[in-house]
C-alpha cells in the first residue's frame, strides 16, 4: 500500500471540500484510490488535520529490553 504524506491527504480533502471534484474525480486526477479518499475525507472531518497524520511512530527496542522480553516470555511458559 502506497503511503502518502499529510500534506498530500490534506490538499486532496481540501479540494474535496471546495467542491472540485468528487471522489472518482480526484482519484484520477491524483492516481490515489477512491476508498482511500474517502476515508482521508471522514477522519478529517472526525478530527482536522490530526485525522490525516500516520498513528504509529517507529518505536525500537534496546537489548537489554528484548532479552527481558524473551526472558519473560520462557517464564510464563
Amino acid at each position: 500500500m502506497a503511503k502518502y504524506s499529510t500534506e498530500c491527504k490534506l490538499k486532496v480533502v481540501q479540494e474535496y471540500h471546495a467542491g472540485r471534484g468528487s471522489y472518482k474525480t480526484l482519484s484520477k486526477l491524483y492516481h490515489v484510490s477512491r476508498k482511500s479518499i474517502e476515508e482521508w475525507v471522514k477522519a478529517y472531518q472526525a478530527f482536522g488535520d490530526d485525522g490525516l497524520r500516520r498513528s504509529r511512530a517507529q518505536q525500537t527496542y534496546t537489548f537489554k529490553f528484548k532479552c527481558s522480553a524473551v526472558e519473560c516470555y520462557h517464564l510464563l511458559q
